[in-house]
C-alpha cells in the first residue's frame, strides 16, 4: 500500500507592528522596579489630591479645619461670597463750555462717556456651621427632600440620596436668606423643622 506524501505546512512569522520610539523607551522604563515604584507612588499622590475633602460617609467632626473655640461635635464649612461687581455708566467732561465777554455760550461743553466697574459688596470668607455629614442619613436626605418639595424647590422623587437636584434646591432655599450655598447650614436644617433648636 502506498502512502500520498503529507503537505507541508508552511509557517510564516508574523511581524510585529512598529511602535514609535518614545512608546518604546516608556516601555522600556515600566520595566525597571525604581522607576515602576515612582509611578505607583506619583499616582497615588495625584489621586490623594483630587479627592474631595469629605468623602460620602465620612466624619467632618474630626476634620481640623474647624473655627478657633468650636464645639467639638460641630461642623464648619468655609464659606466663600463672591464679590458683587456693578457697572457704572456715567458721563465725564472732556472740555467746559466757553462763553464770551458778555456770558453768551460760545461753545457748549463737551462729555464723553465712561464705564467703570465699582465694588459694591468685597470677596468675604466667613464660618458657616453646617449640618455634620454623620448625620445626613438616608432618612434625613428624605425628610429634607420632603421639606423643599413642600416649598416648591424640590421635583425629583424622595430618593433619600444627596444627588445634584436636591443640593440645587438646597442653594435655592438658602438664597432667600441670603446664603450662597448649597451645604446645608445648621440654621436652614433648623428654619426647616429638620433638627430641634436648642433651648436658650
Amino acid at each position: 500500500m502506498i502512502s500520498a506524501p503529507l503537505p507541508r505546512l508552511q509557517i510564516r512569522q508574523l511581524k510585529r507592528p512598529s511602535m514609535p520610539p518614545q512608546i518604546r523607551h516608556l516601555a522600556g522604563l515600566l520595566r525597571r522596579p525604581l522607576f515602576r515604584s515612582s509611578v505607583i507612588l506619583l499616582t497615588l499622590a495625584a489621586l490623594s489630591a483630587c479627592s474631595p475633602a469629605s468623602a460620602p460617609g465620612t466624619d467632618a467632626r474630626s476634620r481640623p479645619a474647624d473655627p478657633p473655640g468650636a464645639a467639638p461635635d460641630s461642623c464648619w464649612d468655609r464659606h466663600v461670597s463672591p464679590a458683587i461687581i456693578e457697572t457704572v455708566t456715567v458721563q465725564v467732561l472732556a472740555e467746559p463750555e466757553q462763553r464770551d465777554a458778555e456770558g453768551k455760550l460760545i461753545r457748549p461743553a463737551v462729555f464723553r462717556t465712561e464705564t467703570r466697574q465699582d465694588i459694591v459688596r468685597p470677596r468675604t470668607e466667613s464660618w458657616l456651621q453646617i449640618t455634620c455629614p454623620v448625620d445626613m442619613t438616608p432618612d434625613f436626605i428624605a425628610s429634607l427632600q420632603r421639606a423643599l418639595a413642600v416649598r416648591g424647590l424640590y421635583k425629583g422623587s424622595v430618593t433619600g440620596k444627596l444627588d445634584r437636584p436636591t443640593r440645587q434646591a438646597i442653594l435655592r432655599y438658602q438664597q432667600r436668606h441670603g446664603l450662597e450655598s448649597h451645604i446645608l447650614s445648621l440654621d436652614s436644617a433648623r428654619r426647616l423643622g429638620l433638627i430641634a433648636i436648642p433651648k436658650s
